[in-house]
């Protein structure tokens, strides 16, 4: 709820800070005292289109904050949550008008755009006025009023559920159903390349393997000479390196009984000999075992023909050609499997569709008793606020198909006099008539409403007597339910009131100042006895005033 209110240099308020309290609030004031500015205020911080000749005449800006006790408002702190602008149980709005430049605004004291306001605004308060923004002239408000009235909210859920099921389902049977023309010309295409690059049956490692292959056989002259002449260089040749190492070994084992130093020696050059013996015997055993068939050169190079073709005709890397064919192994699986899926999925779409309509017809019907049952109640209320005659009744009509709201349209409609047809309740012509019709159905619904502050501007217009203190008695049973703000020109009005607060104007230095404040016992009994008899307040009308006090609520 509207905790605290301040005000600076805006119309014809200098500065003003105002506390609130919970239930119902009269605000009240002769003629013309600037009632309204403290609701114009409160539309501003919310949001509502600003105007530099807004600004106190001698001002160069204007500021307008509220402070917003949340407690159990679910909708704003979960707006607050998902905006990342919580901050506990208070909320702090501000607005700022400049005369040169654009009006800024803050949530929570970071920095917001008029449609943050706005969208927060709709879920803190509700004004009720012939200037004012009211949540009852939307569709989606009257038709979430019905249901929370009706207590099937969660059959509305339940419709929601069913229709996102249905809706993603008919989705996906549509692509797939669509594309079937162009699913045909892709599958052929994935097959044929499919069995192209099988066919191709490159293995893991080949492309290395025949590489290395073909550097073979394309050198394998080079490879036999140089390998026979090291063979000869190295043990068949005139003074091959075997024979010399032979002969020095046998020199040192000569010299070895002499010197014995010379052992270690002679030693590394038997080792020497053992190694020329092996390195010649593995060179005659590869000479063996090469294969000079030049037919084997062709089949490589044809292979390695073959896989460079392919690569260049996709594209790719000749290494990249196993995962081309992965690739489309796994597409054509995915596509052959929606096809065998396709009459599966209109079967489920079908059932999904069966669910939700006969989820929408049942919402419908508990619609409509529920909408009955409202137009029945509003209308008493009605009689009540001066309106004899009139009519209210919620329209439940078919809408454009199922949805994810149901089958329906709903639709708040009102006739304000005898004879006179329904209409939409936003097309009341009449201020005065469309804050008492708001007033009744807030009444007839107050402990459904999630918004927890109503401001009902000039509620009382054209009505007296009786009336006006049916008017009042609704107004403070709205107000044990929620915050009730009142601007009222009636005493009947005002004295039923939890508190009250009293707008008056002063002029000082040939400027125009609007002060509002909050009213004792003895003050209010005053301005209630002004109220009653005028500029001049007897003992009567004071006694009067003092009995209107005692008897409220």
């Amino acid at each position: 709820m509207l905790t605290h209110i301040a005000i600076r240099d805006l119309v014809i308020v200098s500065q003003l800070e105002l506390e609130l309290a919970p239930g119902m609030t009269a605000l009240t004031g002769e003629t013309g005292a600037g009632k309204s500015i403290l609701i114009d205020a409160l539309g501003l911080a919310l949001g509502e289109k600003a105007d530099a000749s807004m600004i106190r005449t001698g001002s160069e800006r204007a500021e307008v904050s509220a402070t917003f006790e949340l407690g159990p408002c679910a909708d704003a702190r979960a707006w607050l949550t998902e905006q990342d602008l919580d901050d506990g149980d208070l909320c702090i709005v501000r607005r700022v008008l400049v005369r040169q430049g654009r009006a800024r605004a803050y949530i929570n004291g970071h920095s917001a755009s008029g449609a943050q306001l706005r969208a927060l605004g709709d879920l803190l308060v509700d004004i009720h006025g012939q200037h004012a923004h009211q949540s009852l002239l939307r569709a989606t408000a009257q038709r979430a009023l019905l249901d929370a009235y009706g207590g099937h909210e969660d059959q509305a859920v339940r419709a929601a559920e069913l229709f996102r099921t249905y809706r993603e389902l008919d989705s996906r049977w549509r692509t797939l159903t669509a594309a079937r023309g162009q699913r045909a010309e892709r599958l052929d295409l994935l097959r044929f390349q499919a069995q192209e690059l099988s066919e191709l049956a490159l293995a893991d490692g080949e492309l290395d393997a025949l590489d290395a292959e073909q550097r073979r056989l394309a050198n394998l002259g080079q490879l036999q000479g140089t390998a026979a002449a090291l063979v000869e260089l190295l043990y068949d040749g005139d003074g091959a390196l075997r024979d010399q190492l032979g002969r020095a070994g046998g020199e040192l084992a000569a010299l070895s009984d002499i010197e014995p130093k010379l052992n270690e020696t002679r030693e590394l050059l038997d080792g020497a000999t053992v190694q020329v013996d092996e390195a010649a015997s593995n060179l005659r055993a590869y000479l063996d075992g090469l294969n000079m068939d030049p037919a084997r050169l062709a089949e490589v190079e044809d292979r390695l023909g073959r896989i460079q073709d392919m690569a260049r005709k996709y594209r790719i890397r000749p290494e990249q050609l196993a995962d081309a064919l992965a690739e489309r192994e796994t597409e054509l699986q995915a596509f052959e499997a929606d096809d065998q899926s396709l009459g599966t999925l209109e079967a489920d779409r079908d059932r999904a569709r069966m669910a939700l309509l006969d989820a929408a017809h049942k919402l419908s019907d508990a619609r409509r008793t529920a909408a009955e049952r409202l137009g029945e109640t509003v209308s008493a209320s009605m009689h009540e606020l001066g309106m004899g005659g009139g009519r209210f009744s919620v329209a439940v009509e078919p809408g454009d198909g199922v949805g994810a709201h149901g089958l329906d349209s709903i639709t708040f409609l009102v006739s304000t006099n005898p004879g006179q047809p329904l209409q939409p309740l936003a097309k009341v012509a009449s201020g005065g008539e469309l804050s008492r019709i708001s007033l009744a159905i807030q009444v007839a619904t107050a402990e459904l409403g999630s918004i927890p502050t109503l401001v009902f501007d000039e509620v009382d217009v054209g009505i007296g007597g009786g009336v006006a203190e049916i008017v009042g008695r609704l107004l403070r049973s709205l107000g044990e339910a929620c915050q009730a703000l009142c601007v009222t020109h009636l005493p009947q009005v005002a004295a039923q009131a939890h508190q009250q607060l009293r707008v008056q104007k002063r002029a000082i230095d040939g400027q125009t100042y609007a002060e509002i404040a909050s009213l004792t016992d003895t003050d209010r009994v005053d301005e209630i006895a002004r109220m009653l008899g005028g500029t001049e307040i007897t003992d009567t009308t004071r006694a009067h005033a003092t009995e209107m006090l005692a008897g409220a609520g």
